[in-house]
């Protein structure tokens, strides 16, 4: 028997950082969005724990460990201790979101692991234990769980949905050389100093969301991490340049990069401007609609 779970990619509509805590995390105050870019998961009884993995086009695997450090593994390894049962499975990863991208793959993959070993194994585990589990494994699980719309606070993982009436179309144009999350904490410490506050989620940005305006979200988007970002590569700032001259509403960076997103009116102007940057030598690019939903099985 096997069970195949979808995940979606995460877009981080607003991203608010403030400033580093004791315990080494910088608190967030964030609105998630779930766009269509997903990762199947399949999982299978076996004896002992196994990951494979396999890939859309134009997405490298070489940086995704296969042994006991995939995540799927700790999460399948959570899982089976919370029900204090023996377990192993087989996980077969087959990944269409960009890897180290800022994009939350591996939560998605971690999110789904979660839902198919329940299934696989007959669990029955509550929304609210998952989600516990899911908050253990990092900060983006838990909303690759609920997917959506959603305000995301404490380290991320505190996960509350949103109202929101739009129906957003996206472009994402990724980047073969990644961007690693810590370097990029660590030059927004340094930018930001001492003088930066608990971080607030704009009402703009939900007003946006709400009345389903592509015009005001793409005036309400945000995230911190961004200057930061791009001062450790300022080559990306080519492709903001180039995404504006192919007709974006609105670029931004993917939390904390190095694929970037391109707001458009609707499916057709996705299309266009995905058109314009692949004519741009771009190879990497892909049109995803939003919000979709969270981590939900496929297939039986």
């Amino acid at each position: 028997m096997t069970i195949t779970v979808r995940a979606a990619a995460k877009f981080n509509l607003h991203l608010g950082v403030g400033p580093v805590r004791e315990d080494g995390f910088h608190p967030l105050a964030t609105v998630y969005q779930a766009i269509g870019l997903y990762d199947d998961v399949t999982v299978s009884e076996a004896a002992e724990w196994q990951v494979t993995l396999t890939a859309e086009d134009h997405i490298a695997l070489g940086e995704i460990p296969t042994g006991d450090d995939n995540i799927v593994v700790r999460a399948g390894r959570a899982i089976a201790a919370h029900h204090g049962i023996d377990k192993a499975a087989k996980v077969a990863i087959h990944k269409g979101i960009p890897v180290a991208g800022g994009l939350a793959g591996g939560s998605a993959d971690a999110a789904a692991t979660l839902v198919a070993l329940d299934r696989l194994w007959a669990l029955e585990t509550s929304d609210e234990d998952l989600l516990s589990l899911a908050g253990q494994l990092g900060s983006d699980v838990p909303f690759a769980l609920i997917g959506a719309t959603a305000i995301g606070g404490g380290r991320g993982e505190i996960v509350e949905p949103v109202t929101d009436n739009g129906s957003w179309w996206w472009v994402a144009v990724g980047n073969e050389q990644g961007l690693s999350t810590p370097a990029v904490y660590r030059a927004f410490d340094e930018l930001a100093g001492t003088e930066i506050g608990d971080p607030q989620v704009p009402e703009s940005l939900l007003m946006a969301l709400e009345k389903g305006d592509a015009s005001l979200l793409a005036e309400a988007l945000t995230n911190d991490l961004q200057a930061p970002a791009l001062a450790l590569r300022p080559d990306l700032a080519q492709t903001f340049a180039d995404g504006a001259e192919a007709g974006a509403l609105a670029v931004q960076l993917s939390g904390s990069g190095p694929t970037v997103l391109m707001l458009c009116r609707d499916a057709a102007h996705a299309r266009e401007v995905a058109g314009a940057m692949q004519a741009k030598a771009y190879d990497r690019v892909w049109t995803a609609p939003g919000p979709v939903a969270g981590a939900h099985v496929v297939t039986y």
